[in-house]
């Protein structure tokens, strides 16, 4: 007994000594030499290797002027995750944030992102919904125009989340800049004016308590599998980054290894993942090796990423992958890889329009890390992969699709079915080709 006790007084001991110390690393204090290495680092390693300055209006000379300055006012470490963050919106690129936050910052996009948001003309315009999340709870539709955000009018929000070095403003840093003012921040709750298709402007409470909210999410790295009426396989995978995905998958394929079709259904995979996952995924659906992503470094040749079959046997029906906004990074590397190996057609909006491959820096001194696009990633055709566009596409402002209750997987099944079709009469369907939708 004496033994347990001591051994309880010893853990109590240890544990009281590991918050000490946790509690002591997040007050450390830094000296302004500290905080200016960093930050000049920082500016430095993303002039010399961020890929996608030619894209942007970004001055990022006049960034250092703007915000080196700013260091004067800076007393804590979260000053200095405040500061940086306004550095790196600069590049209005959601690939490229740092990997710690503050209550007070902007939620990550798409992850952190439940209604999507695109300027058409001057109206901000809901074109996209992630289900099962806040913003649809609340009672928001697609086609609804956003009026303004926590008593802001959208103009005005849109105007003070700009950022302030650009040479001109493109669509791409408004878009960039209302989707984040979408967003919010993670201390306040969003309340959102919108106008309904009858010009009916109603008030709505986003992140109630009881809302799924994308902060109190909890993901479950899971593949799921269902037989679908007419012998359609249909799997559903949420992850790309937890390794045990894979085996996940080689059950669901082998569950739906006699259907006559397979829907994949890549629409919850705003977090990416890496090609440890996504490259074992598609060898089960290809019988040689091919080529799936090109590559583009800044500083050394282009190449082309290739995938090898797995597996004891190959997947070899028709196959359509259903996308969308959620569809991001590696997600989206998938998706224009199975198209560009004709492996299957992809059906959707267009996804996250993430640029490119991460790389990652820590700084020195304060320890914050940092994710930037630092290569470009291309279709093997060599368009890029954030302007890849669904070779099937969903509109869903088309209010005839407004009847179902997936327009995505309705257009996407019936596609699979048009494929099946063709090649039992000996004849390809084009993947483009449209799905007819009677009114």
């Amino acid at each position: 007994m004496a033994v347990n006790i001591l051994s309880q007084r010893l853990l109590a001991i240890l544990f009281t000594a590991c918050l000490i110390s946790t509690s002591a690393s997040a007050q450390q204090t830094f000296s302004q030499e500290q905080f200016t290495s960093d930050f000049d680092l920082l500016w430095s390693t993303l002039r010399d290797n961020y890929a996608y300055f030619d894209k942007k209006e970004t001055d990022w000379n006049k960034v250092r002027e703007l915000y080196r300055p700013m260091l004067a006012g800076v007393k804590s470490r979260s000053d200095f995750v405040a500061l940086l963050e306004k550095v790196l919106d600069e590049l209005y690129d959601n690939h490229t944030s740092l990997n710690t936050n503050l209550k007070t910052s902007t939620r990550l996009v798409p992850t952190g992102l439940d209604l999507w948001g695109e300027w058409r003309g001057k109206r901000a315009v809901i074109t996209e919904l992630r289900r099962g999340f806040s913003a649809e709870q609340a009672g928001l539709k697609v086609g609804m125009e956003i009026i303004s955000i926590n008593g802001v009018s959208v103009a005005e929000s849109v105007a003070r989340r700009l950022p302030k070095s650009l040479k001109a403003t493109d669509d791409e840093a408004r878009n960039w800049a209302l989707r984040a003012v979408l967003a919010g921040t993670h201390d306040k709750p969003r309340v959102v004016a919108a106008k309904n298709l009858n010009g009916v402007v109603r008030i709505y409470q986003l992140d109630l308590l009881t809302h799924t909210t994308v902060d109190n999410y909890r993901y479950t790295p899971k593949v799921e599998w269902k037989m679908l009426p007419r012998e359609i396989g249909y799997i559903k995978i949420n992850d790309l980054i937890s390794t045990e995905i894979v085996a996940q998958f080689d059950s669901a394929l082998e569950g739906v290894r006699a259907s006559r079709g397979l829907i994949i259904d890549l629409r919850d995979i705003p977090r990416g993942g890496n090609t440890d996952v996504a490259e074992p995924i598609m060898g089960r659906l290809i019988d040689r090796r091919m080529g799936y992503q090109q590559v583009v470094p800044i500083h050394a040749p282009v190449y082309t990423k290739e995938v090898s079959p797995r597996g004891d046997w190959t997947y070899k029906a028709q196959i359509v992958v259903l996308v969308n906004r959620w569809t991001a990074s590696m997600g989206e590397g998938m998706g224009i890889g199975l198209d560009g190996m004709r492996r299957a057609t992809i059906v959707g909006t267009r996804m996250a329009c993430l640029n490119g491959g991460i790389f990652n820096l820590e700084l020195p001194q304060t320890k914050i890390g940092v994710a930037y696009a630092g290569e470009r990633l291309n279709h093997i055709n060599g368009t890029p992969r954030e302007n890849f566009v669904p070779p099937v596409m969903v509109n869903l402002l088309d209010r005839r699709l407004s009847r179902f209750d997936d327009p995505i997987f309705e257009v996407g099944y019936r596609k699979l079915f048009e494929l099946i079709k063709a090649e039992t009469n000996g004849f390809k369907s084009k993947p483009g080709q449209n799905v007819r939708i009677k009114r």
